[in-house]
């Protein structure tokens, strides 16, 4: 079973998280399973930027990106060579170190 480190995050993890998950399963429902709530406004349909995160390890044993899912992340707030959105990378059976950003794209827009 592969897995999954999420860094310290403020809000949705302050103290980091260590969990387990199965090849296959999405990097969202990983964190959704461990009480991680990353926004997914879409409803995990790739329609948003919401559950865009960064994989800080691991990134390159993960299958590329589809077409949809980079026209979406070009939209993302902060986003860096090793973005994905959660919803859409699936786990293999390596381990991954993933950061969720600070901000998303919803926030961002809120704060104004």
């Amino acid at each position: 079973m592969p897995t999954v480190i999420f860094l310290p995050n403020e809000e949705h993890c302050p103290d980091g998280l260590v969990a387990e998950g199965k090849v296959g399963q999405t990097i969202l429902d990983v964190a959704l399973e461990n009480d991680i709530d990353i926004e997914h406004a879409c409803e995990k349909s790739c329609a948003c930027t919401t559950c865009h995160i960064v994989i800080r390890e691991g990134f390159d044993d993960l299958e590329e990106s589809d077409e949809l899912e980079d026209d979406m992340l070009d939209k993302a707030w902060g986003l860096e060579p090793e973005s994905r959105l959660s919803c859409q990378a699936l786990l293999t059976d390596t381990n991954l170190v993933v950061e969720i950003p600070k901000y998303t794209i919803n926030q961002v827009s809120e704060a104004h």
